[in-house]
């Protein structure tokens, strides 16, 4: 662990197997807090490579709460937080639209990162349960096309790491890493990031973490997510083939609006918004759902273009298919508290 955190300090980039080999030192119990804090804090300085990115997300998911899955067209849709904007919950809305249109969604998500409300914490307030273990995964991406997987559930060993992230204050690799690190094996994946130099490399980074298919984007206003406030930068990646190219709300028949229209709130109230949404209430919050849907389905290669995708998203939400998974999702939950209430 010396001779490769020197090697880090120094500046140099780690190989593969080093990294692997770090990201393990970082999850033994005998690593003190100072040796993490320095392990992230030199590869912030640094910046990290698409191959340590990746060695570190393959140690992850090795550690997580195993989900075994034979269904071959899994995937997620999340951004990484950090962007400021302090959005309603878009992706996990979303979910339920992808879901509604035919498409199995493993959604990972957390508390809050850069919205005052996270996806665990407004599904919470909705009833749906946050501790579902490997097989009720399984279950629920079959009988239901969508299931959440609570990340602190899912990664339990990162707990040591998250507080010496916390005490540091800055972003680190984990500001990045966070939506590659679901323990469900995926095929595509709609990735939201805030920072727009590196879509091409977090597009390379699920190349090799075996994505078939995915579209990395960052926002107007520098969002984690795609947004109504103009020009959306996006990488397609498509069987390891990389395609850059801009799009604006008015090419896919959507109205523009500044980001501060789509702000969240608490729990109760980014709830509200998440009904009003999947009831078909139009709104910015609305229109900016379908844009985000409407590129997850594209990334999953369901629709054949972003306009195709929003056509698609919108039918999930009028034909009441998103809602009926969400309520499906909250049904579950209720019912499994009552029987763990009664055993």
């Amino acid at each position: 662990m010396n001779q490769l955190l020197l090697k880090l300090t120094e500046g140099q980039e780690l190989t593969h197997k080093e990294m692997k080999e770090v990201t393990h030192r970082l999850l033994a119990q005998d690593t003190t807090s100072s040796e993490i804090a320095a392990v992230l804090t030199a590869l912030r300085v640094r910046g990290e490579s698409v191959s340590e990115i990746t060695a570190i997300v393959e140690v992850l998911r090795e550690k997580a709460m195993p989900v075994q899955t034979n269904l071959p067209d899994i995937m997620d849709n999340c951004g990484t937080g950090g962007d400021g904007v302090h959005s309603f919950n878009i992706s996990t809305i979303s979910a339920f639209v992808l879901a509604g249109a035919g498409i199995k969604v493993a959604k990972h998500g957390n508390r809050s990162v850069s919205s005052q409300t996270g996806s665990a914490d407004v599904l919470e307030e909705l009833g749906i349960a946050l501790d579902f273990d490997g097989l009720e995964v399984e279950q629920l991406l079959q009988s239901n096309g969508i299931a959440f997987l609570f990340a602190p559930h899912v990664h339990q060993q990162l707990k040591p790491i998250m507080q010496v992230r916390k005490t540091l204050g800055v972003p680190t690799i984990f500001n990045l890493i966070g939506p590659l690190t679901n323990p469900v094996s995926l095929r595509t994946q709609f990735l939201g990031v805030y920072r727009r130099d590196m879509i091409e490399q977090m597009a390379s980074v699920l190349h090799e973490l075996g994505r078939e298919r995915a579209v990395v984007v960052n926002g107007a206003g520098y969002m984690d997510e795609a947004s109504l406030a103009g020009d959306n930068h996006l990488v397609l990646l498509n069987k390891g083939v990389q395609e850059r190219f801009t799009i604006h709300p008015h090419d896919v028949g959507l109205n523009t609006y500044p980001n501060e229209a789509i702000k969240g709130g608490n729990a109760k109230d980014n709830a509200a918004i998440l009904l009003d949404v999947l009831s078909g209430k139009e709104s910015p919050f609305f229109e900016t759902v379908l844009f985000n849907a409407g590129i997850g389905i594209f990334a999953n290669g369901k629709a054949e273009t972003v306009q195709q995708g929003v056509h698609l998203a919108r039918k999930s939400i009028k034909s009441g298919n998103a809602y009926q998974c969400f309520e499906n999702l909250v049904e579950y939950s209720k019912e499994r508290k009552r029987k763990g209430a009664i055993g």
